[in-house]
């Protein structure tokens, strides 16, 4: 048993979120009972994965995706309501981090995509170093852009949509997890053969045509879905808590 104080601090400690400009509150979203026995970490704090969560008697939840982003409406009504009024209840708290838990070296959300596919970084781009540059940890890369598309359809086991670029052998693969659009710009410049995040915009298709570069798109969830669980349950440890993560299913 640890109480609140201890447990932000750790968290605060591992994810140094004061090094980020983010688009919302990291940290305590909703302040709980003061004595935590049990963490359950996932991707987004949805009301099934606070049902969940409940369910698996948790004093804690610790996600990616909290309940407070930078330009909301604010009322508390309808869904926001439903969420607030059962973490209330039940009188969990809800810690949330999201670009510090993108970032973190070995732990983070990038990092551990990058373990889970067989990457290793060798360098960070893009804005506040987001972004991770590297090569397949037995440095034989990929024949093509097709192949490097099936070997992450493999692994994690989802759809993946690929704009194929130029046909050339994939050596210097970038990625970024989730949203992460607007990063394949520095990806190219910083000299990558193929981009890996989660979600495609209408300029990105473009983009790939044009330079040659690989643009592979696996899906917001499931690039996220590793490093809420390797933070959790880095820091259970550090405190002797219980931890269990619970997936809650996303086809986004």
């Amino acid at each position: 048993m640890t109480d609140r104080l201890q447990l932000l601090t750790a968290f605060d400690a591992l994810l140094t979120p004061e090094r980020y400009k983010d688009y919302g509150p990291n940290g305590l979203q909703v302040e709980g009972r003061l004595q935590v026995n049990k963490i359950v970490s996932g991707v987004t704090a949805s009301l099934a994965l606070i049902e969940a969560a409940v369910a698996a008697r948790a004093d804690c939840i610790f996600v990616h995706h909290g309940l407070f982003w930078r330009g909301q409406d604010g009322r508390v009504v309808g869904w926001m309501k439903r969420r607030l009024a059962l973490l209330l209840a039940h009188d969990i708290n809800l810690l949330a981090y999201h670009l510090p838990l993108d970032a973190h070296p070995e732990l983070g959300n990038n990092a551990q995509l990058g373990l889970q596919l067989g990457l290793a970084a060798n360098t960070r781009f893009g804005e506040q170093d987001l972004g991770f540059l590297g090569t397949s940890m037995d440095g034989s890369g990929f024949a093509d852009a097709a192949a490097l598309s099936a070997h992450i359809q493999l692994l994690l086991g989802r759809p993946v949509l690929c704009v194929a670029g130029a046909a050339k052998p994939i050596r210097r693969i970038a990625w970024c997890s989730g949203g992460a659009q607007n990063h394949f710009e520095a990806a190219i410049a910083a000299g990558a053969d193929a981009f890996i995040t989660g979600e495609i915009s209408e300029p990105q298709a473009h983009l790939a045509r044009e330079t040659g570069v690989a643009y592979l798109v696996c899906g917001h969830h499931a690039s996220e879905r590793y490093g809420a669980p390797a933070v959790a349950a880095h820091v259970a440890r550090q405190l002797g808590l219980e931890h269990e993560f619970i997936d809650i299913d996303n086809p986004a």
